[in-house]
C-alpha cells in the first residue's frame, strides 16, 4: 500500500472537523432560536476547531525568550489587507486582561463572527499567499485548497445572530481541546435528514435573502445619493429658468421700446429722404449741363489742337529749305503747346474743382438726414458752391477766348512766315525773332 502524507490526512481530517461542527453550529442555531451567547457548546467547539485550523503548518518564530507559536501574527495582517478590519484589531488591542497574542487572536474571531466579516477576512488573507508564507509551512492547511473551502463553509455562518461578551473573559488561559462526542451520529440523526435538508434549503434562502439585501442596500444608497444630486440640479435648473424667464421679460420689453424707436428714425429718415432726393434731382440736372458744356469745349479744344498741328506740319514741309526759320517756328510751336498744355492743366484743375464741389455737395447730402437745423447751412454752402461753379465757368469762357486768339494769332504769324519766305532770310528771321517775343 503507498504511504500517505500525513499533512494531506491532517488537512483533511481538519476539513472535516470544521465542515462537522460549521454544521452542527447551524443546525443547533436554527433549532435553537435565538441569539447565541459565550456559554453555547457549539459556538466554544466552533472557536476551538478554528484555532486547530490556523495553528496547521505555522511557523515558529524566535522571540527574546523563547520560541513563538501563534496565530495573531496573521490575523492582525488582515487589517492591512482589508481596511473595514481596522476597527476589529484595534478594539482587540484596547481590551485589558488580554496579555498574550493567543487571547488576542481569540478576541477577534469571535468580533469577527459577531461582525458576520469572518468569511471575508480570511479569504483577503488566503489570497495573498505570498504574505502567508512568511507565517505559514507550504503545507499547511491555510496555504492549500482546504482554506479556501473552509472560507467557503464560513459564509453560511452570517445566518447566525451572536452576542458574545469579550470583555472580562478569559481569554488566555482557555485549553482547546475538541469534544467529538458532540459529532457522533445517533439514530435520531439518521432519522432526521429530511429536516437536514430543510434546514439546508432554509440556510441556503436565507444567505441568497442576505446577499440580496446587501445589494439593494447598496443599489438604494446609490438612488439615494443620485436623487440628492438631481434634486440639487433640479433646484439650481429652476433658479436658472427663473433668471431665464427674468432675462426674456427684460429683452421683450428692450426690443419693444427699440422697436418704437426704430419706428420714429424710419418716419424722420424718410421724410429727409424725400427732402432731399428732390435737391439731388435738381443738382444732377445742373451737373448733366455743366458736363455737357464741358465736354463740347473739350472737343473743341481737341478739334483746335488737331488743326493746329496740321498747320504746324504744312509749315514745317513748307519752311524746309530754310534751316534757320525752321528752327525759330518750331520753338514758337513748342511755346505756344506749352501754352496749350498750361490751359490743358488749368482745365483739368478746374474739372477736380467741380469734382470736389461734387464730393461736398454729396457729403452735404448725407449731412442733411441728420438733422434739419444743418439744412440752412447746407444750401448757403450749395450756393457758394453754385457761385463758385459759375466764376468758374466764366474763368473757361475767358480761356476758351484767349485760345481762340492765340490760334489766330499763330495764324497770323504762320502765314507772314509763308508771305515773307520769298524775302530775304536774314528779314525773315528778324521778324519771327520779333513776332516769338
Amino acid at each position: 500500500m503507498a504511504v500517505k502524507d500525513p499533512t494531506a490526512v491532517e488537512r483533511a481530517n481538519l476539513l472535516n472537523m470544521a465542515k462537522l461542527s460549521i454544521k452542527g453550529l447551524i443546525e443547533s442555531a436554527l433549532s435553537f432560536g435565538r441569539t447565541l451567547d459565550s456559554d453555547y457548546p457549539p459556538l466554544q467547539q466552533f472557536f476551538v476547531v478554528m484555532e486547530h485550523c490556523l495553528k496547521h503548518g505555522l511557523k515558529v518564530r524566535k522571540s527574546f525568550l523563547s520560541y513563538n507559536k501563534t496565530i495573531w501574527g496573521p490575523l492582525e495582517l488582515v487589517e492591512k489587507l482589508y481596511p473595514e478590519a481596522e476597527e476589529i484589531a484595534a478594539s482587540v488591542r484596547d481590551l485589558p486582561g488580554l496579555k498574550t497574542p493567543l487571547g488576542r487572536a481569540r478576541a477577534w474571531l469571535r468580533l469577527a463572527l459577531m461582525q458576520k466579516k469572518m468569511a471575508d477576512y480570511l479569504r483577503c488573507l488566503i489570497i495573498q499567499r505570498d504574505l502567508l508564507s512568511e507565517f505559514y509551512e507550504y503545507h499547511a492547511l491555510m496555504m492549500e485548497e482546504e482554506g479556501a473551502v473552509i472560507v467557503g463553509l464560513l459564509v453560511g455562518l452570517n445566518v447566525i445572530d451572536a452576542n458574545l461578551c469579550v470583555k472580562g473573559e478569559d481569554l488566555d488561559s482557555q485549553v482547546g481541546v475538541i469534544d467529538f462526542s458532540m459529532y457522533l451520529k445517533s439514530d435520531d440523526d439518521i432519522g432526521g435528514k429530511e429536516r437536514n435538508v430543510q434546514i439546508a434549503a432554509i440556510l441556503d434562502q436565507k444567505n441568497y435573502v442576505e446577499e440580496l439585501n446587501r445589494q439593494l442596500n447598496s443599489t438604494v444608497s446609490s438612488l439615494h445619493a443620485r436623487v440628492d444630486s438631481l434634486e440639487k440640479s433640479n433646484t439650481k435648473l429652476i433658479e436658472e429658468l427663473a433668471i431665464a424667464k427674468n432675462n426674456i421679460i427684460k429683452l421683450q420689453e428692450e426690443n419693444h421700446q427699440l422697436r418704437s424707436e426704430n419706428t420714429l428714425i424710419l418716419m424722420k429718415t424718410q421724410h429727409h429722404l424725400e427732402a432731399t432726393k428732390v435737391d439731388v434731382e435738381a443738382e444732377l440736372q445742373t451737373y448733366k449741363h455743366s458736363r455737357q458744356g464741358l465736354d463740347e469745349m473739350y472737343n473743341e479744344a481737341r478739334r483746335q489742337l488737331r488743326e493746329e498741328s496740321q498747320l504746324r506740319q504744312d509749315m514745317e514741309n513748307e519752311l524746309v529749305v530754310q534751316v534757320s526759320m525752321k528752327h525759330e517756328i518750331e520753338l514758337a510751336m513748342k511755346l505756344l503747346e506749352k501754352d496749350i498744355h498750361e490751359k490743358q492743366d488749368t482745365l483739368i484743375g478746374l474739372r477736380q474743382q467741380l469734382d470736389e464741389v461734387k464730393a461736398i455737395n454729396m457729403e452735404m447730402y448725407q449731412k442733411l438726414q441728420v438733422s434739419e437745423d444743418a439744412m440752412k447751412e447746407k444750401n448757403e454752402i450749395i450756393g457758394r458752391l453754385e457761385d463758385k461753379t459759375n466764376q468758374i465757368n466764366a474763368t473757361m469762357k475767358q480761356l476758351e477766348q484767349s485760345d481762340k486768339d492765340l490760334l489766330t494769332q499763330t495764324r497770323t504769324i504762320a502765314m507772314s512766315f509763308v508771305k515773307c519766305a520769298s524775302n530775304e532770310a536774314q528779314h525773315q528771321y528778324k521778324l519771327v525773332k520779333d513776332i516769338s517775343f
